[in-house]
């Protein structure tokens, strides 16, 4: 190996990693920096467009359920909540057996909203695979469910 060959070189701050670990440490960081980069345009601030995608997946919550969904407290949640309902993406329903409880639910205005997001979104992704090669795109093709399985056994820390 010449002077300047720094292939065998660790990265700064990972000595020791396994080539299966290094793997891993690669395929995480590259995930996160495209899913920073794809959101980088976003209209809608991350945390709003989070509750929208609970509430389209699982429909109404409460905000107990959204916070936890979320992992933030309760307090964060309902000024989330608060700056939806503003925007007419979500109301309020009073538990008519018990009015101490509420449910957050989508309005028309609201799924219209996270449709549009992540329509750009998904045109952003296709307009950029568009300068990959046929063999990159045929790859790209099978990495979601790739991802997907990959995510079902990972353990949380």
């Amino acid at each position: 190996m010449g002077v300047n060959d720094d292939s065998s070189e660790e990265p700064p701050g990972e000595p020791g990693l396994s080539p299966e670990l290094r793997a891993a440490e690669e395929l995480r960081a590259a995930v996160g920096a495209f899913v920073r980069r794809v959101r980088s345009s976003d209209t809608m601030p991350p945390g709003q467009a989070a509750a929208l995608g609970h509430l389209v997946r699982d429909g109404g919550l409460s905000i107990t359920e959204l916070a936890a969904r979320e992992q933030v407290r309760h307090q964060s949640m309902a000024r989330t909540v608060g700056l939806l309902v503003d925007q007419g993406l979500v109301e309020v329903v009073v538990d008519e057996r018990d009015r101490r409880r509420v449910s957050v639910h989508l309005t028309s205005r609201g799924t219209g909203t996270l449709q549009a997001e992540r329509l750009r979104r998904a045109s952003a992704v296709a307009d950029a695979a568009r300068h990959l090669s046929d063999d990159e795109r045929a790859v790209l093709q099978r990495v979601p469910e790739i991802l997907r399985r990959l995510g079902d056994h990972v353990r949380g820390s």
